[in-house]
C-alpha cells in the first residue's frame, strides 16, 4: 500500500453530482487513501465523470509566479474546480502524513518538503535523489519510508512531526550511478516503493532503453524486489522481472494485489511483415515514426510473484485491443525467440498511450488515478494529463481523461503531472515537476 490516509475521507464528496459511492479509509491505515467497495459505472467516453468543461485554475495571492503569471485553464469534468495548492520546485512524488500535512520529494535538490497551511519547509535534506515515499506501521511504530537512488531509509514518525529524525537504513546498495559497472550511466535511477504488511517492495528500473545487461545483473534491473520492512537487505526476493520502469506501485484497497504503471521502451523496430507506410511492401525490421509513435503501449499491470512481463525481449501487442495484451518478439533482441518465449510471458492487463509516461498510481473512490508525465519524442505530444481508470470486477476499464490542458494551443506544455495524492477532505492533489506546482482538483459535492 502506498500512501497514508490521515482521516476518513469525506463521504459526501463524490466523483459526479449524482454519485453516492462510499469511500473507505481508516486513520493510520498504511495506504494511499483508496476506494469504495464498488467501481463507478462508465458512461460513454466520460467514465461517469460528466462532460469536460474549460476551468480556470485559481491562483492564491503570492503563488502566481510562472507558469501562473498568466491565466491557465484545464479541461475537467463538469462541476470540478482547479487551484494552485502550493509551489514546490520540481515537485515529484507525494505522501500525506498522519497529521494531514503533505510531503513532496525533490530528487534534484536531495530534499523532501513539507506543506502545511500553504507554507513550505524542509522536512528532510541531504538525501541522494529521494523519490517515492510511503507511510506504514511496522512492529507497532509508524514509519516514513523514503526511497533514495541507492537505498531505502525509514524514519519513525509521530503526529505533528515537522522534521525527519533518526533515519534507519532498510535496504542499502541499490544500483545507481555509483555502481561501478554502470560507469555513471543510469537512465532511470529514481526508485519507487510500496509497503504492504511487513514487506517492502522496491522497483529497480532499467538503465537503458533496451539492453540485455540489465537482465543478468545482480540485482536484476527492470525488476521488482521485496525485502523485510524491518531489516537491512533482509530476505531479498525477486518478485517479478521484465518491467522496464515501474514508477507507480500501489496495492488495491482491501486486497493483496500490487498494481503498477510502467514506462515502456522507445524506438522499437517493426516486428513483423506489416505494411506501415502503405506502399504495399513489408516494413519488418525498420524504424519508422508512424509505427514508433503508437508502439509499444505503456503498461498498467497486476504483478504476479514470479511474473515475467517481457522487457527487453518481448513487447505488448495491441492488435486485439489494449486489455489483456499478449506479447510479440522484439526484432532487435529476440528475433528468433531464443532469448524468451513471448507466448509464455504474462499478459499486460491494460495498455496506456505509447510514450505518455505514466508515473504515479493512486486508488481513489473505486477507480485509479494515473498522471501521465508526457512524451519527449513522439511526433505529436502524448500524455500531459491525468487519467481516471474506472474499476470493474475484471480489473481496470477503459481510461478516461480527468484533467487535460497542460499543453497550450502552441503545442508547448506548461505543466507535466507526476503523482496524485488524496487530501483529507477528499480532493485530489497533483504534483507537477515542470511548473513547480501542486494542484488541487476538487470534485463537486453531492447535492
Amino acid at each position: 500500500m502506498r500512501k497514508l490516509a490521515a482521516l476518513l475521507l469525506v463521504a459526501t464528496l463524490a466523483l459526479t453530482a449524482c454519485s453516492d459511492a462510499g469511500q473507505e479509509g481508516a486513520q493510520n491505515a498504511p495506504a494511499r487513501p483508496e476506494g469504495s467497495n464498488g467501481a463507478p459505472t462508465a458512461s460513454g467516453s466520460t467514465g461517469g465523470l460528466g462532460a469536460p468543461v474549460r476551468v480556470k485554475v485559481e491562483v492564491p495571492s503570492g503563488l502566481a509566479a510562472a507558469p501562473f503569471n498568466q491565466d491557465r485553464y484545464l479541461q475537467l469534468p463538469t462541476g470540478w474546480k482547479a487551484a494552485v495548492y502550493a509551489r514546490v520546485d520540481k515537485a515529484r512524488f507525494m505522501a500525506l502524513t498522519p497529521s494531514g500535512d503533505l510531503l513532496v520529494s525533490q530528487p534534484g535538490a536531495g530534499k523532501v518538503q513539507l506543506v502545511r497551511a500553504g507554507a513550505v519547509s524542509e522536512f528532510a535534506g541531504g538525501l541522494r535523489q529521494p523519490h517515492d515515499m510511503v507511510f506504514a506501521p511496522v512492529g507497532g511504530q509508524m514509519f516514513l519510508f523514503i526511497a533514495e537512488s541507492n537505498r531505502v531509509v525509514r524514519y519513525p514518525y509521530s503526529n505533528g512531526d515537522l522534521k525527519a529524525h533518526d533515519g534507519q537504513v532498510v535496504v542499502d546498495g541499490l544500483p545507481d550511478t555509483s555502481t561501478p559497472e554502470l560507469r555513471g550511466a543510469y537512465a532511470h535511477v529514481l526508485k519507487n516503493i510500496a509497503v504492504h504488511g511487513e514487506t517492502l517492495y522496491v522497483s529497480i528500473a532499467s538503465t537503458c532503453n533496451a539492453c540485455v545487461e540489465d537482465t543478468v545483473s545482480d540485482p536484476q534491473r527492470a525488476a521488482i524486489y521485496t525485502y523485510a520492512a524491518g531489516g537491512t537487505n533482509a530476505s531479498r526476493h525477486l518478485l517479478a522481472r521484465g518491467i522496464r520502469n515501474a514508477e507507480g506501485l500501489a496495492f488495491r484497497p482491501g486486497t493483496d494485489e500490487l498494481w503498477i504503471v510502467v514506462n515502456n521502451r522507445d524506438n522499437t523496430l517493426v516486428p513483423d511483415d506489416r505494411d506501415v507506410d502503405g506502399d504495399g511492401q513489408s516494413d519488418k525490421g525498420k524504424k519508422m515514426a508512424q509505427f514508433v509513435d503508437d508502439y509499444p503501449p505503456e503498461e498498467f499491470i497486476k504483478v504476479r510473484d514470479g511474473g515475467f512481463y517481457g522487457w527487453p525481449f518481448c513487447n505488448p501487442d495491441p492488435g486485439k485491443g489494449l486489455h489483456d495484451m499478449g506479447l510479440l518478439r522484439d526484432y532487435e533482441l529476440n528475433r528468433d525467440g531464443a532469448k524468451a518465449d513471448c507466448t509464455k510471458a504474462d499478459p499486460i492487463d491494460l495498455g496506456l498511450p505509447a510514450h505518455s509516461a505514466p508515473l504515479g498510481l493512486t486508488f481513489y473512490n473505486g477507480a485509479a488515478i494515473v498522471p501521465l508525465h508526457g512524451s519527449w519524442n513522439r511526433t505529436k505530444p502524448a500524455g500531459y494529463k491525468v487519467l481516471y481508470v474506472p474499476w470493474t470486477a475484471n480489473g481496470p476499464s477503459d481510461p478516461v481523461d480527468l484533467a487535460t490542458g497542460f499543453v497550450g494551443a502552441d503545442g508547448k506544455w506548461w505543466g507535466r503531472p507526476v503523482d496524485a495524492a488524496i487530501d483529507t477532505d477528499g480532493t485530489i492533489l497533483i504534483s507537477d515537476d515542470a511548473g513547480g506546482t501542486v494542484l488541487r482538483l476538487t470534485p463537486p459535492r453531492a447535492g
